[in-house]
């Protein structure tokens, strides 16, 4: 919802009739407002002439649109791809009908914060994509990564449900992760990691369940002889979680019951990124918990609406064919792949190889940079539109999107228009009834309404839908299954052996208002301090104190991080809540494009990150990539709200007390 004052949209709220969010909305939402009067914003169509991009006419865009990919063309659909970021709703459909019409089924979805290892890890153990995670019943939450809080599939509706958790009887939250989260940071309990070894402390805590009868008679024998060979002292050496707080787990989660238990994309992200995730998801299944804290989302009756998600394999799928010069033509629609793909790949050089890219676009990034012709879009509270979420609590949830306001420049267009335009190009009779995206929608909607059981009007129906701005359709449970074997579980009992060239860990820090980096461009974003540094308008590098001082490192000293893939130049953090073994650089800043907001401002990790892959899936994996850290010499000051020093007005914020005092073994 917006606020609205002489034709300008001022503020942004949550929908109180969603069921998602309840009337709730994240600062990525409020930011939206600043996406519509960015100073940089793209405001009429560019084409490149020689080596930059000159503004034309929408006219002789389309034109060359036509010529280029129209019937006249010569293209064929094997010529042809469209990448576009994960999307849902009616533009999804009309993006595929387009392909369609053009007899081409290279549509590849790519993001680059993908949750395809923990979609494929879901689909093996459970029979579906994402269950549905009851918060609210559980009375102990331990979680391996997982920042539902910050950066999950959920963050709002996670927030609710999470506030309901900690009310009285008051539940139990355990965070265990190499770096900490959002989410780690409102844990009654955190416990750093060796990035990686989740899957084996997760084996470790079922080992000492399974020595009670009550917990191993329902399960598979074959499963608890597997899991056997995972002992206190075993577990402790490859993990570095002491042996004692194991068994405190294990004692916990037998005394709070229900429980739920849950994994990340930090603990998703490795080789073993499928194995790890199926080892913590056999505590649930050990526990009893399938069926009461975790069971199946509604089944959606309209599949074509529901969200197309990315993955690196539909990236590297469509690099490939660039590389080779199979593509004529590319047009690419919210996503930046220039920035967010490793060097390693070599994307840049592969997309100029196409003789013709098109990009979508509210400000020239990275990678419309490389295009031939960008097109300005609207924003999203300038347009139309239907949006299907990953995560549905509660039966199937379609989201109306609307103008707030008429469009702020008159040389932008909506999406849904020009793929309209596109596909008439090639369909004109199939297409004609509907002169823009607005009547295709309207119609496309009205067909839902036996779904609703909506016994009104069409016309009344449309209005309804428009004034309430989100569409209930009740649907039947999908059934989840508890697929688990001792091929998936089996994760290994040796101690890695560390790289001297590369000894730490790199973890790329995925931050809940820049996520990949394309809100980059938003003052209000650079602006706001990092929940746990404090930090703004800037990257960081997150290391351990005693790893500093073991080092000869300060606060604010330039590091060089180097991979076998790069090296990047970044300002040393001192923060106690990571592994002294783990290095933690934010993702999203680091820009070589996309307005004076973005450009120039941090480090990009993405970059640096190295050629290694998840073994089921072949998803890159975020964070199996080992660096190096060296000291420039060089020293400035990391610009944060919170001063120099932990104080207010003289004051203490944190008392701090050594581990020894503070007795955390007796501690939850």
């Amino acid at each position: 919802m917006g606020r609205v004052r002489e034709g300008r949209v001022l503020k942004m709220e949550g929908n109180p009739e969603s069921k998602i969010s309840g009337g709730k909305i994240c600062g990525l939402g409020q930011a939206a407002v600043q996406v519509q009067y960015n100073p940089d914003r793209l405001t009429q169509p560019m084409m490149r002439v020689g080596d930059s991009l000159q503004p034309v006419s929408w006219d002789k865009a389309m034109a060359l649109l036509e010529e280029k990919t129209g019937p006249k063309s010569g293209i064929n659909g094997n010529e042809f791809a469209f990448m576009t970021g994960a999307m849902s709703g009616h533009l999804k459909v009309l993006v595929q009908n387009y392909l369609d019409s053009l007899g081409s089924k290279n549509h590849f979805v790519y993001e680059a914060l993908s949750p395809a290892v923990s979609f494929a890890a879901n689909k093996q153990i459970y029979g579906v994509d994402m269950p549905r995670l009851h918060f609210d019943k559980a009375k102990l939450i331990l979680s391996f990564g997982s920042d539902f809080l910050g950066t999950g599939a959920s963050p709002v509706h996670f927030a609710k449900e999470y506030a309901k958790f900690r009310k009285a009887p008051r539940g139990t939250l355990i965070q265990i992760e190499p770096k900490m989260t959002m989410t780690g940071a409102n844990a009654d309990r955190w416990i750093p990691i060796i990035p990686g070894t989740e899957g084996v402390l997760a084996l470790g805590v079922a080992n000492q369940l399974l020595k009670h009868d009550d917990f191993s008679k329902t399960v598979p024998a074959d499963i608890v002889n597997l899991v056997g060979k995972y002992d206190l002292d075993t577990v402790s050496s490859i993990t570095s979680v002491r042996s004692d707080l194991i068994g405190h787990l294990a004692g916990l989660l037998w005394e709070k019951s229900p429980s739920l238990v849950i994994s990340g994309a930090s603990v998703e992200g490795h080789v073993h990124g499928v194995q790890n995730a199926a080892a913590i998801q056999i505590l649930n299944r050990i526990l009893g918990n399938v069926g009461k804290t975790v069971d199946g989302q509604a089944q959606s009756p309209f599949p074509q609406l529901a969200p197309a998600t990315g993955s690196f394999a539909s990236l590297k799928a469509m690099n490939d064919g660039m590389g080779a010069g199979t593509y004529k033509a590319v047009f690419i629609y919210g996503a930046n792949p220039v920035f967010t793909t490793p060097s390693f790949m070599g994307f840049r050089d592969n997309l100029r190889k196409v003789p013709f890219k098109v990009a979508f676009v509210n400000a020239v990034d990275e990678t419309a940079e490389e295009c031939d012709l960008v097109l300005p879009i609207y924003t999203a509270v300038e347009d139309f539109g239907s949006h299907v979420a990953w995560y549905q609590p509660e039966g199937v949830e379609i989201t109306m999107q609307q103008p707030l306001m008429d469009k702020l420049y008159s040389d932008t267009r909506s999406m849904g228009d020009i793929m309209l335009d596109l596909v008439k190009q090639r369909r004109a009779d199939e297409y004609k009834a509907w002169p823009n995206f607005f009547s295709y929608l309207k119609t496309a909607v009205t067909n839902i309404k036996p779904a609703v059981k909506y016994t009104d009007t069409d016309e009344h129906f449309w209005y309804d839908t428009l004034s309430h701005g989100v569409i209930h359709v009740d649907a039947p449970q999908q059934q989840i299954a508890e697929n688990f074997s001792t091929e998936m579980l089996d994760l290994p009992t040796t101690v890695n052996s560390p790289d001297p060239k590369f000894p730490f860990y790199l973890i790329p820090s995925e931050r809940h208002y820049f996520r990949d980096g394309r809100h980059a461009n938003c003052g209000w974003l650079q602006e706001s301090p990092d929940p746990l540094t404090t930090v703004v308008w800037d990257s960081w590098a997150e290391i351990h104190p005693k790893t500093a001082a073991s080092m000869g490192i300060h606060e604010g000293d330039y590091l060089e991080v180097s991979s076998q893939n790069g090296t990047i130049k970044v300002k040393a953090y001192l923060f106690p809540g990571i592994h002294p073994d783990a290095i933690s650089i934010p993702l999203g800043q680091g820009h070589e494009s996309l307005g004076r907001f973005a450009k120039g401002v941090g480090v990009n990790p993405f970059k640096i990150l190295n050629p290694v892959f998840e073994k089921n899936t072949g998803e890159l994996a975020m964070f199996g990539t080992r660096v190096s850290v060296k000291r420039t010499g060089q020293s400035e000051i990391v610009v944060k709200d919170e001063g120099p020093v932990s104080t207010q007005m003289g004051r203490k914020l944190v008392v701090t007390l050594p581990a020894d005092v503070a007795q955390l073994s007796k501690e939850i």
